[in-house]
């Protein structure tokens, strides 16, 4: 019963005790809401991000028992390193985030190849062979959650590349739950709606078209509001821990605009 690994040991302080999480992109936002709940729940986590003030702000978040990393997905090297240095310091990996991603927006016919570049290496090549650096540490009953958004089934403009890069993963959620369910390997996706993250900061657009933007979201969304950081992690710690019986699947946490 190789599947239900994670949901042993509830028993003892929280479901995450004595389990390893990492978590990519885990230095702010969802990433970091993530690790502090696994963290109460009992694991020892793992955290990467690129910029120097967030990964300090992570570290005192998360206190010394967290491992805080700096590593650019977008590099095969420094995914290479990552794989090591977390070998390193925990022998093996129940769970891992694939949170890392930007988002940028830009009207189809402005699209550059840099641009379209830029987006695709860091969401989904730096996604994928961040699964498959990792795989030698995932022992059977782990997880892997993938976090994709409702840009890979809803069509908004200026979005091409990010929602194709998107849709990539939610792909990469069937094929990789399949290759790896032979490991005892589930692997399954999360997938935010408008959620209150720094990520709208980086987006490239100004104050006033952020602002249009979040009123309009706001107004489309069947639950009026934008999601938090905590709900989606929520959502990663359920896939991680209790959905045994799961692989492949895709769980929205959008106020229901994908649904309804």
């Amino acid at each position: 019963m190789a599947s239900r690994g994670f949901a042993k040991g509830r028993e003892n302080m929280g479901r995450f005790t004595g389990k390893n999480a990492v978590i990519t992109g885990g230095s702010s936002g969802i990433g970091l809401a993530t690790a502090l709940q696994l963290q109460a729940e009992g694991a020892r986590v793992a955290v990467t991000g690129r910029s120097a003030e967030a990964l300090a702000q992570a570290k005192e978040a998360l206190g010394a028992s967290a491992l805080v990393l700096s590593s650019d997905t977008s590099s095969l090297t420094d995914i290479e390193a990552l794989a090591e240095k977390v070998k390193a310091s925990f022998d093996h990996v129940d769970l891992l985030f694939i949170n890392a991603g930007v988002a940028r927006f830009m009207p189809f016919e402005h699209v550059t190849e840099a641009f379209f570049d830029e987006q695709q290496a860091i969401n989904t090549k730096g996604a994928y062979f961040t699964v498959q650096r990792f795989l030698p540490l995932l022992k059977p009953g782990s997880s892997v959650v993938l976090n994709t958004s409702v840009v890979d089934v809803k069509g908004y403009a200026a979005t091409s590349v990010y929602s194709a890069s998107k849709a990539a993963l939610r792909s990469m959620a069937r094929t990789l739950a399949t290759d790896l369910q032979p490991r005892g390997i589930r692997v399954n996706a999360v997938s935010p709606g408008p959620i209150t993250t720094p990520i709208f900061e980086k987006t490239g657009l100004s104050a006033a078209e952020l602002e249009a933007f979040a009123q309009q979201t706001r107004e489309l969304n069947p639950m009026k509001r934008f999601g938090t950081p905590d709900e989606v992690a929520r959502a990663v710690l359920f896939l991680a821990a209790e959905a045994t019986y799961t692989t492949g699947a895709e769980l929205p946490v959008d106020g229901g605009v994908s649904q309804l």
